[in-house]
């Protein structure tokens, strides 16, 4: 047993001198830095790859939320080139609906007539008021003539280049063949326009609600004016 305890002892102190050498010392401290290295290493790469995910993540959000924007604003595309044709559009509905005066009322009107044939003893011209773009042009007339005559008057208003709406009509009266009809009819003018035709405002002093109301004003023909 001696020997062996004595074997045991003298491994033990080579193994002592060794570590503590300097050679042994240095093996140990790299070993030491190796597992460090090592350790930092997974570290480093573990954090790199939850940061990469983070990155792509983050990514992927703004080009979801730039495909939404897109989408939002694909309404707007184009957008001038629409108030420039809806612009166009208005111009041209004014110049072949809109009449350019009073008198253009009158013109217009009378043409109609001539088609029937038919007669207007009475008419009252009057203008609406508040009107911002447009303003209404209201005709409340007596119209006479025969059944057929009336029909083809009432047809050509409502086929008429100009804008007229026929608010209200009534038989107020029938002789012979000659049938007598009241009609409110509306049209539009320009701002500029109703104000330079001196027209009573509905609801002013002295305007009254019949059909002498307004310019008593004869409508005449027009040419050009069809259906």
């Amino acid at each position: 047993m001696k020997p062996e305890v004595n074997k045991w002892e003298a491994t033990s102190t080579w193994i002592r001198e060794r570590l503590l050498s300097p050679v042994g010392l240095h093996m140990v401290a790299f070993g030491i830095m190796a597992v460090a290295t090592i350790g930092l290493g997974i570290r480093v790469g573990l954090d790199w790859r939850t940061t990469s995910s983070s990155n792509i993540d983050a990514v992927a959000g703004r080009q979801a939320e730039l495909k939404a924007l897109e989408i939002q604003t694909t309404p707007l595309h184009g957008l001038d080139k629409k108030v420039e044709l809806s612009r166009q559009q208005i111009d041209e509905f004014y110049a072949k609906r809109v009449p350019p005066s009073y008198s253009a009322i009158l013109e217009r009107l009378g043409a109609v007539m001539a088609k029937g044939p038919v007669k207007m003893p009475r008419a009252g011209y009057t203008q609406a008021p508040g009107s911002v773009d447009l303003t209404e042009i209201r005709i409340d007339a007596g119209v006479s003539g025969d059944y057929p005559a009336i029909m083809r008057f009432i047809n050509g208003l409502e086929r008429s280049q100009t804008f007229f709406v026929i608010r209200a009509m009534a038989l107020t009266g029938q002789q012979g063949g000659t049938v007598n009809l009241r009609l409110v009819v509306s049209t539009w003018l320009r701002p500029e326009d109703a104000a330079a035709s001196g027209l009573p405002i509905i609801g002013a002093p002295g305007t009254e609600p019949d059909a002498g109301t307004g310019s008593g004003a004869e409508p005449g023909p027009a040419a050009g004016e069809g259906e």
